[in-house]
């Protein structure tokens, strides 16, 4: 089996479960200011489980989605070098710190993407951020729209860093079609990304598209998801599926051509530590 990337689980939900408050629209922001040690003990667990790329917590540092927290807002600038900073301080200096780049508005409302001019406006502006905050990379990710994805993937590869996209179905699979996914990655892959995954997407959804994914001559994998929301906004936790289930998920993953895998919501260091022990057996 070839080897792959190793991508980190999330922040978010980790953070539920430490018992952080992320209330919206901030969510996860919320921690830089008033978490951030809880923070860097995520980012430096994942590291240990295994993982070399570390995805900082800016997926809500951006001035659109801080816009109505005025407190956050004037410093979004600010939040957004920290949680890079927190995600270098916190692990190997080999290891890679991804800026997360993610849509404006709700990643589960692709009706509610702004026109074209929003969306290059505020997107070129964060990449630019993301950069200067010193990433070693850009990753747009839990895109469920096309014309945004490919809008923020254009704007971040402005920047001159290495661009991942991260395209989602959403936790029940039904945000975007198959085929629209697949056609949004090819267009993607035009633009000169290095890479195209599927995130925040059922397992069964992300090994159906990883094989047909694998043929576009460049780097493709996936991040999925276990459990689901609630209506309040926080991460259901009964029922997830355990470490070793999703280990061989993305053990299969990679044996479909997979050359990144990682976690999305509700997975956790252990089920990073699975997928690294799967991958070495």
């Amino acid at each position: 089996m070839a080897a792959a990337l190793l991508l980190d689980g999330p922040v978010g939900t980790e953070l539920l479960r430490r018992g952080v408050a992320m209330p919206p629209p901030a969510w996860s922001a919320h921690a830089l200011d008033s978490n951030a040690e809880v923070l860097g003990e995520i980012h430096a667990e994942y590291a240990l489980a295994g993982a070399t790329v570390h995805t900082a917590n800016t997926f809500r540092t951006d001035p659109w989605s801080l816009r109505a927290v005025p407190a956050l807002a004037q410093r979004w600038q600010e939040l957004t070098r920290l949680a890079v900073s927190i995600a270098r301080s916190a692990t190997a200096a080999e290891h890679l710190v991804a800026g997360s780049l993610a849509p404006l508005e709700d990643c589960y409302r692709p009706d509610l993407s702004p026109p074209d001019a929003t969306c290059t406006a505020e997107h070129r502006r964060f990449a630019a951020a993301l950069a200067d905050a010193g990433a070693d990379l850009i990753l747009c990710e839990t895109f469920p729209a096309p014309r945004e994805a490919l809008i923020a993937a254009r704007e971040a590869l402005r920047t001159g860093l290495p661009v991942w996209l991260s395209l989602t179905l959403g936790p029940a699979g039904d945000l975007m079609a198959e085929q629209s996914l697949l056609e949004t990655a090819l267009a993607a892959a035009e633009l000169g990304v290095e890479a195209v995954l599927v995130n925040c997407s059922p397992l069964e959804s992300i090994g159906r598209l990883v094989p047909r994914l694998a043929g576009l001559g460049i780097r493709t994998g996936g991040y999925g998801n276990v459990g689901g929301p609630a209506a309040d906004g926080t991460w259901v936790a009964e029922g997830l599926a355990g470490p070793d289930g999703y280990a061989a998920a993305a053990r299969g993953w990679v044996a479909d051509g997979a050359q990144i895998v990682g976690g999305c919501c509700g997975t956790s260091p252990a089920h990073i530590r699975a997928v690294a022990e799967a991958l070495r057996g």
